[in-house]
């Protein structure tokens, strides 16, 4: 194969298309191709319009374009258009499989170009007015997920930080709170829970950690939930 192309991994942002970064709107605007996750927003596809776009959407527990199939699209797209853009929501290094695209592009000599985003957690701390650390409260935070690769066991380890967030939390959440029962978690710590981060739809939700043992409510959009005491709510925070 002639590879003549470059590709681009492109973080999307959490989905307001004005948290995209400089950066990756201008190379949006100059893609000739793009393929792109199904957590990308209409508005944000309003920034390629001149390229042909290339829905390869990928959702937990749902059929989706299987992760080898994305690959061997880039390599061709590669072959035939000059600037190929892999969008993805949030940042593309933190749970975006980077490594299987990178991996698959660099074998072949196709030249790749990174271009972070904001990932959904920072958006959520910003959209909640809710800051992840907390000087005597909070000094270390983990994002984490349950979802591993096909084939593999839902990793049932939680990271011992002062602060969780759990992306793709919804599904896991009974399980989750009651691991961080079981590891001395006091009932009453306070969790925050955003789906569809800095969208029109944004929801946030603020309970406790038993509360989440009994599981959320059923949710339309991503979510992810925020655990820790530097979640407690501030004097005269608006809720």
């Amino acid at each position: 194969m002639a590879a003549v192309g470059k590709v681009y991994l492109v973080g999307a942002g959490p989905g307001a298309q004005d948290l995209i970064t400089l950066r990756g709107a201008r190379i949006l605007g100059e893609a000739d191709v793009v393929l792109y996750d199904a957590l990308v927003t209409d508005e944000m596809l309003d920034l390629c319009r001149q390229a042909v776009l290339i829905s390869v959407g990928k959702r937990a527990g749902q059929r989706s374009a299987d992760q080898s199939a994305i690959n061997a699209q880039l390599v061709a797209c590669a072959s035939q258009y000059g600037r190929v853009v892999r969008l993805k929501g949030g940042d593309p290094m933190l749970f975006g499989r980077a490594d299987e695209e990178l991996t698959a592009l660099e074998e072949l000599g196709i030249e790749v170009e990174v271009v972070p985003g904001i990932t959904t957690a920072v958006a959520a701390a910003a959209a909640t007015k809710q800051p992840l650390t907390k000087r005597g409260v909070a000094r270390s935070v983990a994002f984490f997920t349950s979802s591993t690769a096909p084939g593999h066991p839902d990793e049932p380890a939680i990271p011992s930080t002062d602060t969780l967030v759990q992306y793709m939390g919804g599904r896991e959440a009974i399980a989750t709170a009651q691991r961080l029962l079981d590891q001395g978690r006091r009932p009453e710590t306070p969790v925050v829970v955003i789906d569809n981060v800095s969208r029109p739809d944004q929801h946030i939700s603020r309970i406790t950690l038993a509360t989440l043992a009994h599981g959320l409510d059923a949710r339309k959009g991503p979510v992810l939930v925020m655990l820790g005491e530097a979640m407690a709510a501030r004097p005269n925070q608006p809720l």
